[in-house]
């Protein structure tokens, strides 16, 4: 927890703010004022009195009806101006606290009476001497000033401060309902992506492996036999791939129980052994142990495998091609260079798959360099820092 999340929980009584506890420490003093020259009866009532005045004004905001009840009993006895503000306090402390409530109206009523008590005692108030009209004027002006603006002033901060309460939640629950809607947007996005991909690019997957399936079994050659079988199991393979990915578009989540399970770098030997058995000149070159890596690292590793050796099937057709994978320095490292091609390709590409290939690489955290070779012919080299080591 954060330091000033627990000054926040140890002044929770007071806002969570240290300047409230100073502010009601400074009130507390002020209003146990003793008067200056108490009678013997007054200071026995007064001291146990401003002890528990004290306490009261102390945790004012905690227990706004302790601090009313006892500044409206302690106001007879005062005497000083230490008990009016005591009364003060409590009447504002009750209005902001609870806004217009029973409780600010009950409060209201206790202190008013209160105050009647103190400016009529002999005692204290010795208004009967200067007539009656200065009586109900002393008795207004006391309400008023002590009660009336007090409380008008705690009602103003009140719902000030509900208006900030209700704008903030009206913020909270426009960005919320923002959030929700684009949210909604996206998956609306995600499952037409879904369709079009499943209607479009499955369909004719599709249509490739059942052909390369008919020609496997109509060849009249082995070799002819081979590429078609070739083919039929990547189509396959490109098929069972397309679903997983529906199925996340559709679901929001990836299912690693699915028929499909993600490439990983164990899976580079496999995939250069099928374009091999396609006919490509490929070489491998892999260490005497796989080092481990992260799901990401190994997922990234082998997309670049797999877009590498397709732009050198693509645009330089029957060249060789040298695929390496290494551990050099604590990094993963994966190079393939394929030379100068002698023919022409009829596959159109997209554009996109250096940029895909890049993305792919800087999201797992590694670095992609791509180039041409003094012989004409093309690199690609993907390095993945922070490599984990290797089990026994």
């Amino acid at each position: 927890m954060r330091e000033g999340s627990k000054w926040e929980t140890r002044l929770a009584w007071w806002d969570g703010k240290f300047r409230s506890l100073l502010l009601d420490l400074l009130i507390a003093f002020f209003a146990v004022a003793m008067p200056d020259d108490p009678a013997p009866w007054q200071q026995w009532v007064l001291i146990p009195g401003n002890i528990v005045l004290f306490c009261a004004l102390l945790l004012r905001r905690r227990f706004p009806w302790a601090a009313v009840i006892v500044a409206a009993a302690m106001s007879p006895l005062g005497g000083t101006d230490g008990a009016g503000t005591a009364v003060v306090v409590a009447a504002y402390t009750m209005a902001s606290r609870r806004g217009p409530s029973a409780s600010t109206w009950g409060s209201v009523a206790v202190i008013g009476a209160a105050l009647v008590v103190r400016l009529l005692l002999p005692e204290t108030g010795r208004l009967w001497e200067d007539g009656l009209m200065t009586v109900f004027l002393g008795l207004t002006f006391g309400i008023v000033a002590m009660v009336g603006m007090p409380t008008l002033l705690g009602l103003w901060l009140y719902g000030r401060q509900d208006l900030l309460r209700s704008l903030r939640e009206r913020a909270v629950q426009a960005e919320r309902e923002r959030d929700l809607l684009a949210e909604r947007a996206v998956t609306a996005e995600r499952r037409r992506i879904a369709r079009e991909m499943h209607d479009v690019v499955a369909h004719r997957v599709s249509v490739i492996s059942l052909q390369a399936g008919a020609l496997t079994m109509t060849a009249k050659d082995q070799r002819t036999e081979e590429v078609a079988e070739v083919i039929r199991v990547s189509s396959s393979a490109a098929l069972s791939e397309l679903r997983e990915m529906l199925r996340a578009l559709r679901d929001d989540a990836e299912h690693p129980g699915g028929d499909h399970a993600a490439p990983t770098l164990d899976g580079v030997q496999e995939l250069v052994a099928d374009s091999v058995a396609a006919g490509a000149d490929i070489a491998l070159e892999l260490p005497g142990e796989m080092p481990e890596t992260t799901s990401a690292v190994g997922r990234a590793a082998y997309r670049v495998v797999q877009e590498a050796l397709t732009n050198a099937g693509k645009h330089a057709p029957g060249s060789p091609v040298r695929t390496r994978v290494a551990a050099e320095e604590d990094c993963l490292v994966v190079e393939v260079v394929n030379g100068r091609g002698g023919g022409a390709t009829v596959v159109e590409g997209s554009g996109y798959g250096l940029i895909g290939m890049r993305e792919r690489v800087t999201l797992a955290g590694g670095t992609l360099q791509v180039g041409r070779t003094e012989g004409g012919g093309y690199r690609v080299r993907a390095a993945f820092p922070a490599l984990e080591p290797a089990t026994a």
